[in-house]
């Protein structure tokens, strides 16, 4: 559901929440709406639904210029990300006036250091080029839209991406532009027809872990892999029993706890202090949630 007004939102956030509390019959609710209505009565009444909200990342083109305020977008998703909710972006590149290559790089890098659950790109053809955006970096943005769909929003990365970026040093968009790269020289491109939707989150996450592994070579941090590699597989586990209810058996290197921890946000300092500790656990959907238990190896 698209709602352009706040009016509009707060009533069918009321009239749905009225609804299921006395039908005791709970639906998944996707919403798409401008973040500027974000606001305390939003984030309450969005709390005690299962819902996805999804906001458009786009800027204003005032004068030619495209103008994109990031203390606005900042503001709004520190207070989805406290209030714990589901939200991601919609993106575009190339439609608005005054848009350039930089700028969509700009944005994407921005983008992911505010945690959005996904990021979705709607592109069906590519914009006509213009004086500023040039055909061929039409093309770079369509293979980095394509991989960021694929590597972040179907591979379900927000919980390690920032983490990854950090240690390899390395923005988003060069990330996302050598991840297309890669599907382009393994046959898993747009351009092969390569559909990330249809494909298993595990696969998904096989993909990401020979690409991670290629990275991390290249960078010379060869010896941080198994932490970044163990983060993958954990949270990966972690979603498909939320998601698919699918219970997974892992072989880590490091304890999953510490792995869990806001500790293993610096890949780096994890691993020059954590103890290595080769364990296996499984990982299973349990009463309260998503769980782990150690198994004998």
């Amino acid at each position: 559901m698209q709602f352009f007004s706040k009016p509009h939102l707060l009533e069918y956030l009321r009239r749905v929440q009225k609804k299921e509390s006395v039908s005791n019959n709970e639906e998944f609710h996707s919403i798409e709406t401008d973040i500027s209505f974000v606001d305390r009565d939003v984030l309450s009444l969005s709390q005690n639904l299962f819902c996805s909200l999804t906001f458009p990342l786009c800027g204003t083109e005032k004068n030619g210029v495209l103008l994109f305020d990031k203390k606005l977008f900042s503001k709004k998703a520190a207070l989805l990300n406290d209030a714990g909710l589901v939200w991601g972006f919609s993106a575009d590149f190339g439609k608005k006036r005054g848009d350039t290559f930089r700028s969509f790089r700009d944005r994407l890098d921005f983008a992911v250091t505010l945690y959005p659950n996904h990021i979705y790109f709607y592109e069906e053809k590519l914009p006509s080029p213009t004086a500023v955006y040039s055909s061929k970096d039409m093309d770079f943005s369509a293979g980095m839209a394509f991989a960021c769909r694929t590597f972040y929003t179907e591979g379900r990365a927000v919980p390690w991406f920032m983490s990854v970026l950090k240690v390899l040093k390395i923005s988003a968009s060069s990330f996302f532009a050598d991840f297309d790269e890669w599907q382009q020289c393994n046959n898993c491109s747009f351009i092969t027809g390569f559909i990330p939707e249809k494909e298993s989150h595990a696969s998904i996450e096989k993909m990401q872990l020979n690409f991670l592994e290629q990275k991390f070579s290249e960078k010379h941090k060869n010896h941080l892999f198994k932490a970044a590699s163990d983060l993958v597989k954990l949270h990966g586990s972690f979603s498909r029993a939320w998601g698919e209810g699918e219970e997974t058996e892992l072989t880590l290197s490091y304890n999953p706890s510490e792995l869990l921890s806001p500790y293993a946000s610096d890949l780096a300092s994890f691993a020059e202090n954590a103890t290595m500790e080769e364990c296996r656990i499984k990982v299973f959907m349990g009463e309260e949630g998503a769980d782990f238990k150690e198994i004998p190896l």
